[in-house]
């Protein structure tokens, strides 16, 4: 009895703890989007990278004498597809809004199926499709503006927008190549290999990318230490330990609440509305990373249920 209560403690802090990590996540659009008036972007990323790495080296000091050259292969993937994509998610937040940003990155979710079924030939539920069209569907309308006649355009579409698509794309590779190498290799050589990659390869970015200039304001400080101490350090460990004691679906679902969250926080801290078209666009990509996430699962656990009790 005693046993059970430790594993429900266990389950309970786990939910709590990842809840607190994708509201950290959800909130800091409006952070960093405030930061960038004062630096610019793969400056913001390669500081707050650094530090993360740092950070993550000293918490995980004892596991480099046993990496090998597979972890640090599979660590490197990982690390250069996160690199790829937080340089689109930070650049694109210069010329969007965090909502939008928000929502847009949350399609790495269903991106994850469509890849896996088109370079890994992975077989596609029903409910993934749906939730795919869905999805899609609400990323056009959030997205793409509408003539003065009426009429969608692409001519409007805003740049931010597209170079954060870009991010969602990179982010479902590196969610991919995640699972693949943790299969293989413990978790604590891709979290510290995939965030110290990224810190170099943005090292790297700066003077070749960019104009790099910065002002250590208050809100830029505090945007270093938030995102990198708190939204990749410590969220990164914190999500590896809960995840072993939560369900998947329960975790799609946590962290569908990101882009609610930033949308939250957005309208409280900027005032920032999407209007009536946007909203619903929002609306319907975030069901559809409910719906390709959690339907399945549901689905496939019912199956396993009905075949248990036919036998």
């Amino acid at each position: 009895m005693f046993a059970t209560l430790v594993l429900v403690s266990r389950s309970a802090k786990a939910h709590i703890l990842l809840i607190l990590i994708t509201f950290s996540w959800g909130a800091t659009f409006v952070v960093i989007k405030n930061a960038l008036n004062d630096v610019t972007p793969l400056l913001l990323n390669a500081i707050r990278m650094v530090l993360a790495a740092a950070a993550l080296s000293l918490y995980f000091r004892k596991e480099f004498a046993s990496m090998t050259r597979a972890s640090v292969r599979g660590g490197v993937v990982v690390g250069i597809f996160l690199w790829i994509g937080y340089e689109f998610q930070t650049t694109g937040l210069t010329m969007t809004t965090p909502s939008k940003s928000a929502f847009l990155t949350g399609l790495s979710v269903v991106l994850v199926p469509v890849f896996l079924a088109l370079g890994w030939r992975k077989k596609v539920n029903r409910w993934t499709v749906v939730g795919v069209i869905a999805a899609f569907l609400g990323l056009y309308l959030l997205t793409v503006p509408t003539s003065s006649a009426g009429m969608f355009t692409l001519e409007g579409v805003n740049r931010g927008d597209v170079l954060t698509l870009g991010c969602a794309v990179a982010f479902a590779f590196q969610i991919i190549f995640v699972g693949r190498t943790t299969a293989k290799n413990p978790y604590a050589h891709v979290v510290l290999l995939q965030v110290i990659t990224c810190a170099v390869l943005n090292v790297v970015a700066v003077p070749v990318l960019e104009r790099a200039h910065v002002i250590f304001s208050a809100r830029v400080v505090w945007a270093i230490l938030v995102t990198g101490l708190i939204c990749t350090a410590a969220a990164f460990t914190v999500q590896a330990w809960a995840q072993q004691f939560i369900p998947p679906t329960h975790t799609a679902l946590i962290f569908a609440l990101e882009p609610v969250f930033a949308w939250m926080t957005s309208f409280v801290v900027e005032g920032e509305k999407l209007g009536i078209r946007a909203t619903f666009g929002a609306v319907l990509i975030l069901a559809g990373v409910l719906v390709s996430e959690l339907l399945p699962g549901v689905e496939m656990e019912h199956a396993e249920l009905v075949e248990e009790t036919s036998e």
